[in-house]
């Protein structure tokens, strides 16, 4: 029962961060800038996880040996990964691709898990996740078109899959003191502060109320706070904490799926033939990456050769 709710804690973290391209892109569409968006979506995750807590009982005290993970800890997600994440999206012009780059956080994970917390990596993990590779490339087949951008929002991309990872790690390095809602609370109340001087800035740089306070600005706004930073980050800081930083990672490759189903229904991108094959084949390699079929070490024990 236990790895039954902690595989459908990681799976809904996932499928509420994929429907967050969307959201994330239609904000961008709008012309609405990042500095502004973000910093209200964490602040407001925030202020409600605070409630939430406080309504519990849970104990809010930090540590003092912990003060500097927390801070490592929102520096890399929410400030540098959503950052990167939603510049990303700007720059490659696609949900989907996006997606699909972020899609690549379990390669970097499974060095992190093995090197950092000794977790156990097997060969049908690393056939699992090239499978789910091979999926994920049908569903995302796309054209990257004529954006001179396009390759700088790949690195962008690829900053905030390293910003992930290490997020990751300290997660689960905190997890076993503290309950995953007071950690996902301080993890946004402290990148807010991040946030701060870009929001004051750039942010409010052309604000108007008549553009910026309307339901289709809100709307997704809302969406991300609650259902992507509130509901997600929870589930997922409970999943790291029970599955590891490389086999929760491994959750990450079915970011562009879910992006890419969620673009065909709300009629933001069209999927063909092939894409759905590859939708199946994604869903595949997870699968396999979570069987237990071998014991061997893999990587630990390359590692320990050299």
């Amino acid at each position: 029962m236990e790895k039954i709710k902690t595989y459908v804690s990681a799976v809904l973290a996932i499928l509420f961060w994929g429907l967050s391209f969307i959201w994330s892109n239609r904000l961008v569409m709008q012309g609405i800038p990042v500095e502004y968006f973000l910093p209200i979506r964490i602040l407001s995750a925030a202020v409600i996880l605070l409630a939430f807590n406080l309504i519990c009982h849970y104990d809010l005290r930090i540590k003092r040996h912990d003060m500097l993970t927390f801070l490592l800890l929102a520096a890399c997600e929410p400030f540098i990964y959503f950052f990167c994440e939603t510049y990303g999206i700007q720059f490659t012009g696609s949900p989907t691709i996006s997606s699909l780059v972020i899609a690549s956080t379990p390669v970097v994970a499974i060095f992190a898990g093995v090197v950092f917390f000794k977790e156990h990596i097997t060969w049908q993990h690393i056939v699992g996740m090239l499978v789910c590779v091979v999926g994920l490339v049908l569903v995302t087949k796309a054209s990257r078109g004529d954006s001179r951008l396009f390759y700088f929002g790949i690195a962008v991309l690829i900053l905030a899959v390293i910003a992930e990872v290490a997020y990751a790690s300290f997660t689960k390095a905190l997890s076993g003191g503290y309950k995953p809602t007071v950690i996902v609370m301080y993890q946004f109340f402290i990148g807010s502060v991040f946030f701060l001087p870009l929001f004051l800035t750039r942010g409010m740089e052309h604000y108007t109320p008549e553009v910026y306070n309307i339901w289709n600005v809100w709307e997704p706004i809302l969406c991300l706070s609650i259902l992507c930073s509130c509901i997600a980050f929870v589930l997922w800081a409970y999943a790291i904490a029970k599955l590891g930083v490389a086999k929760s990672s491994i959750f990450q490759a079915l970011n562009p799926v879910i992006t890419a189903l969620a673009g065909f229904v709300l009629g933001d991108e069209i999927l063909h033939g092939g894409q759905w094959v590859g939708l199946g084949i994604a869903v595949l390699g997870v699968i396999m990456t979570q069987l237990n079929l071998g014991k061997k070490n893999l990587l630990a024990g390359l590692i320990k050769k050299k």
